[in-house]
């Protein structure tokens, strides 16, 4: 019997600081320019500063891009436009710096890590630090088969959970999580559709590398049919990923929720980082404030996890790549919030009234008012000449 209990997420996790993020708004309405004048900026620095429990915040100055990697056995029904088990040809272009994010991360200066969760290769083909966590070689066609076993969900999650407590140990001060995955597409719309309760026409997209109709309506196929062995373990959130989700996105799952444990703010990228964002939702429901949505991507499913969040994507630039592109994309508006939180300057304090105690001028008019007063009753009345 497995000794996690996912219970534990609900009471470890806290909302970002409210009290501090009061502050952070009193300081605004104090700034130079006008509160709400810089749109979405200035609601990006208040969270920053709930999430830091900071006023003024920080600098992001150690961001990360963490990439879980996988290959999905429903990729052989062919609902995907790159062939089955070839996720490993995606990870070596992250690694060779050759992908679009790694390409983003070098000029953003941003270092990379890709974890293999169940790439469908030799692990003596890719470096060790990229394979130590490996749960198993591919995962199970979710259509008519478990993705995982119950050992093998337990064993991804909690690897998840390590490697959040690494980064936040090694100084990382926000995560860009991705995936690098073939069919994790629609392993994504089966998990949306499950936890939202709609069918697999609403959350079927056309991936990153948009494939044709006929594809379209077999994704669709596997996702319904995913489906019904999907709603009969919706209450066990564990069960669940084993069931119809897979090695990556357990261990994202168990990152992302570790990740609000230890504080450690997070920007989503694609449809399965969102998807996996709901399922840690299920087990604490605090955990999304500590998230964010780089962008929009498309994927129906995707808009419909961050609706059911209520998480708003930073950016539509309709980049579909996947791998944390479109996230990266969003970090420099992330990091230009800290930015002209922390360093714009408040108003000058205006002069404060005391009563008490007139200021220079109004003492040295009210001397000379006296004194008239006094040569005028001197005078009988009359009024004196100079």
């Amino acid at each position: 019997m497995s000794s996690l209990n996912l219970d534990d997420f609900t009471d470890l996790i806290e909302r970002p600081d409210g009290g501090v993020r009061r502050d952070a708004e009193a300081r605004l309405e104090r700034r130079i320019v006008p509160p709400g004048s810089l749109g979405r900026l200035d609601e990006l620095g208040e969270w920053l500063s709930a999430a830091q429990s900071a006023v003024p915040v920080r600098p992001i100055a150690h961001p990360r891009v963490v990439l879980f990697a996988g290959d999905h056995g429903v990729a052989e029904l062919g609902v995907s436009a790159r062939p089955a088990g070839s996720a490993e040809q995606l990870v070596r272009a992250v690694l060779e710096g050759a992908s679009p994010a790694a390409v983003l991360a070098r000029r953003l200066g941003v270092p990379v890590r890709v974890v293999d969760m169940s790439l469908d290769c030799d692990p003596q083909e890719l470096p060790a630090d990229v394979v130590r966590h490996r749960v198993r070689r591919g995962s199970g066609r979710i259509d008519i088969e478990d993705a995982l076993t119950p050992e093998e969900a337990e064993a991804a999650f909690l690897a998840g959970v390590a490697i959040a407590d690494e980064e936040a140990d090694s100084g990382t001060d926000l995560v860009v999580l991705g995936d690098v995955s073939v069919g994790g597409t629609t392993v994504a719309g089966v998990l949306v559709a499950a936890l939202c309760g709609t069918d697999a026409s609403v959350v079927t997209g056309r991936g990153g590398r948009p494939i044709d109709d006929l594809a379209w309506m077999r994704k669709c196929a596997a996702v319904r049919d995913a489906l019904r062995r999907a709603r009969p373990v919706l209450g066990d959130q564990l069960q669940l990923l084993a069931a119809v989700g897979g090695a990556d996105f357990a261990a994202m799952t168990g990152f992302l929720l570790q990740s609000a444990v230890r504080r450690l703010p997070v920007v989503l990228d694609g449809v399965v980082s969102a998807a996996c964002a709901l399922v840690g939702q299920r087990i604490a429901f605090r955990a999304p404030d500590w998230w964010l949505a780089g962008h929009s991507s498309g994927e129906p499913a995707q808009a419909k996890a961050l609706d059911r969040m209520a998480i708003e994507p930073l950016l539509d630039h309709g980049v579909r790549v996947g791998e944390g592109a479109g996230a990266l994309l969003a970090l420099p508006l992330v990091q230009a919030a800290a930015a002209l939180s922390a360093e714009l300057p408040e108003q000058p304090a205006e002069a404060e009234e005391a009563p008490e105690k007139p200021s220079e001028e109004v003492s040295e008019a009210v001397t000379a008012d006296a004194s008239d007063a006094a040569r005028e009753e001197a005078s009988g009345g009359a009024p004196t000449s100079e």
